[in-house]
């Protein structure tokens, strides 16, 4: 039977996430690795969204982040199945756990390892993001427009969570500016035209995979250092620019020495 996905992420982050936002004790959070932070929210709210997925797509493989957290192993399950979900329970943690506003729940359906359908829900900022592939991109139910650039790239913003290139001159582009450490935020930006372009030195799928439906809609591309455009499903790499209009392959012409540099 259908669902409504983001009705299951707002009832995940009404029932789960919400009520620790700016309450989390110090004994719900922990570090996966130096710097990667879990917390309760993000376990219980992944479980949540989960059973409900698996319960309406009982043969979809389901890569939620905590779970592959615990077993790396799904990931090639993932990259084969003909039908896929990924799961970001708390997209920006960091950010969640330090108080700020720019976190997000994110959930995207994939067919043979094409991104179709993609939804992010922004609670503390009470935005809500969906996108299919084909019948275009909404934020709160209202159609997003196609964006097209000024062709003066020093007109553009662009922004990268990457510190190295946050401290470089890229002419002609203009400098960039650093991102929300959130792809739930930073893809919104690009679609509602706060930002052009993104560029990021992580690329895992529950990060990603919404977000490229969304920025592709809205007439733009997420694409890998070699120029090939972002699958979810392929093997994991480093980098990945994304942008509105033709911002990230052009952004890309003039990064590409910093990105081997940064390797």
């Amino acid at each position: 039977m259908p669902i409504d996905i983001l009705a299951v992420m707002k009832h995940a982050a009404d029932t789960v996430i919400m009520p620790r936002w700016r309450s989390l004790s110090d004994d719900q959070v922990e570090e996966k690795n130096p710097g990667d932070l879990v917390t309760v929210a993000d376990r219980e709210s992944e479980q949540v969204i989960t059973a409900e997925l698996r319960s309406a797509h009982p043969k979809a493989m389901i890569l939620g982040e905590e779970a592959y957290a615990a077993d790396p192993g799904i990931l090639e399950d993932f990259q084969r199945a003909e039908h896929a979900f990924t799961v970001d329970p708390i997209d920006g943690t960091s950010n969640f756990v330090h108080g700020s506003r720019d976190f997000a729940v994110m959930v995207a359906e994939l067919r043979a390892g094409d991104v179709v359908r993609s939804w992010i829900w922004q609670p503390a900022h009470g935005a809500a993001y969906e996108a299919a592939a084909g019948a275009g991109a909404t934020r709160n139910g209202a159609v997003l427009p196609r964006r097209e650039l000024d062709p003066d790239t020093a007109t553009w913003r662009g922004a990268t969570a990457r510190r190295g290139l946050l401290a470089r001159d890229h002419v002609p582009l203009a400098q960039l500016r650093e991102a929300a450490w959130c792809c739930g935020v930073d893809y919104p930006h690009v679609a509602t035209g706060d930002l052009d372009y993104l560029v990021y030195s992580k690329v895992w799928p529950w990060d990603h995979a919404p977000g490229s439906l969304l920025v592709r809609e809205i007439g733009g591309r997420s694409i890998r250092k070699d120029g090939s455009s972002y699958s979810p499903a392929a093997p994991i790499g480093r980098w990945l620019l994304a942008g509105a209009d033709a911002s990230a392959p052009t952004a890309l012409s003039y990064l590409e020495a910093d990105l081997t540099e940064e390797n």
